[in-house]
């Protein structure tokens, strides 16, 4: 894990009352005496640099993480060593679920670029949402997200044509993007293009390609980092199964 140093969250400069990720995170749809209580347990750490982990796979679960600032990706290895992606995971989101049926990671969490984290030991959260039944119900949302993002993972990857891959990705993406409060359709790309190819299971090329073809069909609009999903881009990719005739 990054050594990073651990500070009370009280002391730096935003609580969890004050936070613009409030109602994304642990403490959404909890009353103010329930947020005092999870804020006096959770902990800030400092800024994590670029490619630095946050938890390592193998790694007991002693923590849940709530990406504060900056995003983050999850990644898996084979024993011959060669890595696929399959999360990534934006300010307010949750990191560190993989653990919780088996107790153990069983994947890397990395920082895509400068980031902090809000993190909770696991001990803490159980004994305060014994008593907060707000708390037990947002857990049970975040888990829902996770999956949800999963299922959405899983329908990016059944598109044959890479372009469909590629549109769909982004199209979800702006949605996470949106519910920061953020503009719609407009965002910055935290990830770099070999790292969407990990993700959507294709090589660098065919993402750059994907890219080229989407902007001169008039579905998105780029420009460096930046991504604007257009009007036609807007409308929802028909299933393999329509597509088929």
């Amino acid at each position: 894990m990054d050594s990073a140093t651990v500070v009370d969250l009280r002391a730096s400069r935003r609580s969890c009352n004050e936070c613009l990720l409030r109602r994304l995170c642990l403490t959404a749809g909890i009353d103010a005496d329930a947020v005092d209580s999870l804020d006096r347990v959770i902990r800030r750490r400092r800024p994590i640099t670029r490619n630095a982990y946050v938890f390592r796979a193998g790694s007991a679960l002693a923590r849940i993480y709530v990406a504060r600032e900056g995003s983050f990706k999850t990644v898996v290895s084979s024993e011959d060593g060669e890595q696929q992606i399959i999360g990534f995971h934006l300010p307010g989101e949750i990191i560190g679920l993989d653990a919780l049926g088996s107790g153990i990671h069983r994947c890397d969490a990395i920082a895509l670029e400068t980031a902090c984290v809000c993190e909770v030991a696991l001990e803490d959260l159980h004994a305060i949402a014994a008593h907060v039944p707000g708390l037990q119900r947002q857990l049970l949302r975040v888990i829902g997200h996770s999956m949800g993002r999963d299922q959405d993972h899983l329908e990016m990857m059944s598109r044959r044509q890479a372009g469909d891959r590629v549109l769909l990705f982004l199209q979800r993406l702006a949605e996470r993007f949106a519910a920061q409060g953020g503009e719609t359709g407009i965002f910055q790309l935290p990830m770099t293009r070999e790292d969407i190819a990990s993700y959507l299971g294709l090589v660098i090329e065919t993402v750059s390609r994907s890219f080229t073809r989407l902007q001169e069909d008039g579905l998105i609009a780029v420009r460096g980092r930046e991504v604007r999903l257009l009007a036609r881009s807007a409308v929802e990719i028909p299933p393999p199964a329509a597509r088929a005739h």
